[in-house]
């Protein structure tokens, strides 16, 4: 059950679990599902999730892909203030083997005092092992 008053910031990852009906769905479904917390993507991340789906020749869902997440409850988050992309090259910097946009997942999961929700734990496992921020893997 998610915590009242959270926050979660949510990786392209776990976004791909959702609308592909992959493993760890479920874990996203419930987040989003949950009262009284926010569920945010940065817009980054939605360029990765658009990325997956148009490779595969759906052009038609990859239009709609904004439409289809704002439906499920997310916020998009299209800042790119300096602070925020500032701190996510300082973290690309220090933890190379994070993707860039994870990296201002990351940081705007900092920024929010978030919970990150990822499946990526090739590359986050050090990042939760070191407490930058809250994460919780859906499978």
């Amino acid at each position: 059950m998610p915590a009242e008053n959270a926050v979660y910031v949510f990786d392209a990852c776990a976004v791909i679990a959702l609308l592909d009906d992959e493993s760890g769905a479920e874990v996203v479904e419930a987040l989003l599902a949950g009262e009284g917390h926010r569920c945010l993507i940065h817009i980054l991340n939605v360029c990765e999730v658009y990325y997956h789906i148009y490779r595969r020749a759906d052009q038609a869902r990859a239009s709609k892909l904004e439409g289809i997440l704002e439906s499920y409850g997310f916020e998009l988050e299209s800042s790119l203030v300096p602070t925020l992309w500032q701190e996510a090259g300082q973290l690309k910097a220090e933890w190379r083997r994070v993707s860039l946009a994870d990296c201002f997942a990351l940081a705007l999961a900092i920024r929010e005092k978030a919970t990150l929700v990822t499946s990526d734990h090739h590359e986050l496992d050090p990042i939760a092992q070191a407490g930058l921020c809250p994460l919780r893997f859906i499978r």
